[in-house]
This record gives C-alpha cells, sequence and structure tokens, in this order.
C-alpha cells in the first residue's frame, strides 16, 4: 500500500507542478484552489508513505516521478524541447528511480 500512495502522490505532485502555471501567478481563483489541493493531497500521500517507506528512497521517488511527470507534460502538451540530450536525462532518472525501488527493503 506504500508504495501505490508513493505513486499517487508523485502523480499529484505532477499535477500541481502543471497547476503552477494554470494559476497565472495564483491570480486566477480555480486553478489556484485546485493547485493548493493537489499540493496538501500530494505531501499527504507522501507522508502516509512514509510510514513504511524510508525516507530518502521515498522522497526521491517522489520527486523524480514529478520530475519526470512535469518534463513528459511539457513536451507533449507546451510545445518544450524533445531533444536527444533531455531524453537521455529523464531516461536516467527513471533508471534511478528503477534502482532505488529495487534497493528499498521494503
Amino acid at each position: 500500500m506504500a508504495w501505490f500512495l508513493l505513486f499517487v502522490a508523485g502523480l499529484l505532485e505532477i499535477g500541481w507542478a502543471v497547476g503552477l502555471r494554470a494559476t497565472d501567478g495564483f491570480s486566477r481563483p480555480l486553478p489556484t484552489l485546485l493547485t493548493i489541493a493537489a499540493m496538501i493531497a500530494s505531501i499527504g500521500a507522501l507522508g502516509l508513505a512514509l510510514r513504511t517507506l524510508p525516507l530518502g528512497t521515498a522522497y526521491a521517488i517522489w520527486t523524480g516521478i514529478g520530475t519526470v511527470g512535469t518534463v513528459i507534460f511539457g513536451i507533449a502538451f507546451a510545445g518544450e524541447s524533445a531533444s536527444p540530450m533531455r531524453l537521455g536525462a529523464i531516461a536516467m532518472i527513471v533508471l534511478g528511480i528503477a534502482a532505488l525501488k529495487l534497493t528499498a527493503p521494503t
């Protein structure tokens, strides 16, 4: 269950990172409220996952999911570059996440 909560927390991190752009500097009320709700839910799910997962592993995976997901969103929907160097960097993050998961004691 902890790994599932960590995955959900990572997805919510993608949501609030993308949502920050939609808030237009926190000047748009609905996107701002949704972004803040995603932030709170993401931290809450991470906190619950940390009951059983190692701190360093869980935090790195949480931020990794958020980072990779946000970059992929930017490439797919915001016209950001999909250069070989960027894709290689994403691949390294994914490999790091996989390695942390495979070496975690739980």
